[in-house]
Order: C-alpha cells, then structure tokens, then sequence
C-alpha cells in the first residue's frame, strides 16, 4: 500500500524521513505511485492504509494547531510562520517535524503523542476524514484557500518537479485530471464546498493566499490573534519578515533539501493567465460558479478579481 506504511523509523526527524523517501522514489512506476482510499487518491510513498488506520484513533490536543488547505495553496508557508510565532510566544526554537498528519508511517503518527504543546499539525484531508478528535476537542483550524486557477498550474508544476508524484507531459492532461478529481486529494472544488458546509466561525477561520501575499503583516497578525497568542507590532513584523514568501524560499535548501524549488517555486498572483486557454478558463468559471458562488468561502476567493482574462 506504499512506501509509508512499512518504512522503518530512523534518529533522523520526521521531516527529513518523509523527504528522504520522496527523493528516492526516481523508479517508481506513475501507477505505483498512487493509491486509493476510500474513493480518494493518495500519495503511495508518503501515505499508506495502515497510517489511515491509525488516524482514526489519533488523540487531538485541545491546544493543537491546525492547518488545512488544499495542495499547493501555502501550507509550508503557514506552517513555518506558526513556527515562527510559537517560538517567539513559547520561548523554544522552530521545530522541523510540522509535517501532514497523513504522512509517514504509523509509527512517525505515534511520535506526535512526543511533541510538546502547542503541537502545529497540518493536513490535506478534505473535512470528512479529518480525525474526530479534533471536532471533540473543538480545535482551533485555520483553513487556508488559493484561487483555483493559479492552485491548478503549481500543482502541475509540482507533479511534474516532485518523484512522489507522476509527471504529466501536458498542461492540458494535467487540466483534464485537475478538472475531473482524478488527482491526489480529488477535486479543488469539493475540498473548499465540503469546508463550506461545515464552517465553524467558532473554531475555524479562514484565510487567502492572496491576501497574505498583498498584506503579509496583517495577515500574520489575524492568525496570531485566531490562535489567541498575544504578539507586539515589532514581533508580528519580526514573524513576518522571517516569512516572506522570498525568505522561505531562499532558506528552502535547508529546510527541504534538494526539493526546496519544488515546493517553494514562483508564489505568485496570476501565473495561471500563463497556461490557461479561453476554453479552461471557462470551464473553471463554471466550475466555480456552480460549488461556489454566494458562497462565504467562494466570496473570500475575490474570483473576479483573481480569476478572469
């Protein structure tokens, strides 16, 4: 079921374990490299049955930080600005182990029963398998949304730069499969209607990439203050100034390793106008029109604005 689920533990964090088994996947067959759970592609080398398995036992932290959002809509860039601020709040150094939930093995899952509190743990699991524990215990999540479009173009730039994805000779392959579900994660579209559902203002906020591009300290000062952790104006521009999409990618060799440009490639508004034609662009329009519009999620993505010619 995937290189996760029998890969064996090693002194190594859990980070550069994950990391270490995407680089070594060059071989592997595009089939091989994906399988199906419960009617949803997934990463075979990253994810397996058996993490799936023990998932739905996993014990949440009422003081868990938790990050989801669909591939490719900034979960690295969150991941490390909540580093960054719990550092500041709690006094420690920025831990490197803030990988997905569903990756890894069963036993990288059990060493987060290790990790101190606040735990930041992050996901692309769309709301219905995300663990019960985390709606018991009524953790905070902050959802994170990128405009279709330019999601569609980086994760194809990403199946085609990462092993532990298959590589796509076209665009316009790539497009068919975005469109359809038939990728890691399933459907754009169905991921962000299903949070729509189910949005908790209580618990849950969410926030856009390109309203954190276009105001970086603003957008770290919202965070900080949904997660409740008091920051100063000179430590929310300290935060920010680590963070910005420039500096992550600059320190992406240390933090990823030789995939740093993968996950850290333009980080840009509007790139999709790059690839799309007329015909995708439209199809997407209606796409969004028909799971989105007058939607709270769907107005938060300023569609005209991000997403038309």
């Amino acid at each position: 079921m995937g290189g996760a689920g029998t890969y064996k533990p090693t002194g190594k964090n859990d980070r550069a374990v994950l990391l270490e088994m995407i680089h070594s996947t060059t071989n592997t067959s595009a089939e091989d490299l994906l399988f199906s759970y419960k009617g949803m592609l997934y990463p075979s080398i990253l994810c397996s049955l058996e993490t799936f398995q023990a998932l739905e036992t996993f014990e949440a932290r009422e003081d868990d930080l938790l990050v989801a959002t669909y591939p490719k809509n900034g979960t690295n860039w969150l991941i490390q600005i909540l580093c960054e601020i719990v550092s500041l709040v709690h006094h420690r150094e920025p831990l490197p182990d803030a990988t997905m939930i569903e990756f890894g093995s069963p036993e990288i899952l059990a060493r987060f029963k290790d990790r101190p509190s606040p735990r930041i743990l992050s996901t692309h699991l769309d709301f219905k398998n995300i663990p019960k524990s985390f709606f018991e215990k009524k953790v905070k999540i902050l959802l994170v949304l990128r405009n279709p479009k330019d999601t569609a173009v980086s994760f194809y730039q990403f199946h085609n730069s990462l092993p532990a994805l298959p590589s796509y000779n076209s665009w316009a392959t790539f497009f068919k499969d975005f469109t359809n579900g038939t990728v890691v994660y399933g459907q754009y579209f169905d991921f962000v209607a299903t949070w729509e559902k189910h949005f908790d203002e209580k618990t849950m906020m969410a926030i856009t990439f390109e309203e954190m591009k276009l105001d970086f300290p603003s957008a770290v000062k919202k965070i900080s203050e949904f997660f409740q952790f008091s920051l100063t104006e000179e430590q929310i521009h300290l935060v920010a100034n680590r963070t910005t999409f420039n500096s992550m990618k600059e320190k992406s060799e240390n933090t990823h390793g030789k995939l740093g440009d993968s996950f850290f490639r333009k980080g840009e508004i509007g790139d999709w106008k790059n690839y799309f034609t007329e015909d995708q662009s439209k199809v997407v329009d209606t796409m969004f029109e028909k799971y989105l519009a007058g939607t709270k999620l769907g107005k938060m993505l300023n569609y005209d604005k991000y997403c038309k010619f």
